[in-house]
């Protein structure tokens, strides 16, 4: 998840553990807790493309990670407040819960996190956009409300609780709106005789009602969309997966690690003299009104015998031509 949405549940799990006692430096240290995790980004400015992106989401994002950082942490802590009112525990306490319940959260997202990381295994419910308002606007409401309150009053703790309860219960409602768009997918590839092998979907960009499916379709990957409020059947855009004739690129150890860090969904085709490797699980953006682009797609060179894969980020000059057509597609077909 974002940033902000992170630090908001630092916040709350801090003071859900030591607020009474220290208020609201509790949620600046359950803050700081939520954020760490994060702090892999940094890779990308010390090492390449690909190893960066293996990199987020692995270790600093499993429980081992939290297992090791917590004592230390609270330690470093307890030396510097030295409070003879909190002990060591009680510090780790805070840092282990701050830094585990962010992968916990980051597992609901499409990237999901190496949560039993040196285990290869990523698990990825694909429930929850990595940005989400109606997840994080009503939780930080309720952080800055209790951050008000006194933190001997009863309320700065029902505050606090029901921006975790409500939190928590909109990544429940968010299962179930997946587990319905999923069916209702399923029924319209049934409907319209399209063979398939496997699904994946989930949320479109900050929403949990317009939901995207990657289907493969042999040597085709279909890509589709379903609203709450369509009132016709989903339609379907097929992407070639030019298996044969990307055959001398895809053996490289370079496309292998993105084909990896894709999970398989991933197509590959040649511009002018280049090679563009693009990641199906994340959606295509539009760029211009009749022109998108995924979201995460790689550029592949060959430069002197070496392979080098540079990210090629979506231009974010059109942001009003995004929300539009994410707004009029999210109101129903």
């Amino acid at each position: 998840m974002d940033s902000l949405t992170q630090i908001v549940l630092g916040a709350a799990v801090g003071e859900a553990v030591l607020g009474k006692k220290i208020g609201n430096r509790a949620m600046l240290w359950g803050a700081v807790a939520g954020t760490i995790p994060d702090l892999d980004v940094l890779a990308r400015y010390v090492t390449d493309t690909i190893t960066a992106t293996e990199i987020h989401r692995g270790f600093s994002h499993s429980l081992l990670f939290s297992i090791i950082m917590a004592p230390i942490l609270g330690w470093l802590v307890h030396q510097i407040t030295k409070r003879e009112d909190l002990g060591y525990q009680d510090w780790t306490k805070l840092f282990f819960l701050g830094l585990f319940t962010h992968p916990l959260l980051d597992i609901f997202t499409t990237w999901g996190t190496q949560l039993f990381w040196p285990f290869k295994i990523r698990l990825a419910f694909n429930t929850i956009f990595v940005i989400d308002p109606l997840y994080t606007l009503p939780f930080l409401v309720c952080v800055l409300l209790a951050m008000t309150k006194n933190r001997d009053t009863l309320s700065r703790k029902r505050i606090n609780k029901l921006g975790i309860y409500m939190s928590s219960i909109y990544l429940v409602i968010a299962l179930l709106l997946k587990w319905n768009a999923h069916i209702k997918i399923t029924k319209a590839l049934i409907d319209q005789d399209i063979n398939y092998t496997s699904i994946s979907t989930r949320p479109s960009a900050m929403n949990t009602i317009l939901w995207n499916a990657n289907i493969d379709a042999g040597d085709n990957y279909l890509i589709g969309e379903y609203s709450l409020f369509d009132t016709k059947p989903p339609t379907f855009i097929a992407y070639p997966k030019n298996r044969k004739l990307t055959e001398d690129i895809t053996v490289t150890e370079e496309v292998q690690r993105l084909i990896t860090i894709s999970q398989g969904w991933y197509t590959i085709e040649k511009k002018q003299d280049t090679w563009i490797f693009n990641d199906l699980r994340f959606g295509l953006i539009p760029t211009h009104p009749s022109k998108s682009q995924f979201v995460f797609s790689y550029t592949i060179e060959d430069i002197d015998g070496r392979i080098e894969v540079t990210e090629n980020r979506p231009e974010t000059r059109n942001i009003s031509l995004v929300l539009e057509n994410l707004w009029n597609r999210l109101r129903g077909n």
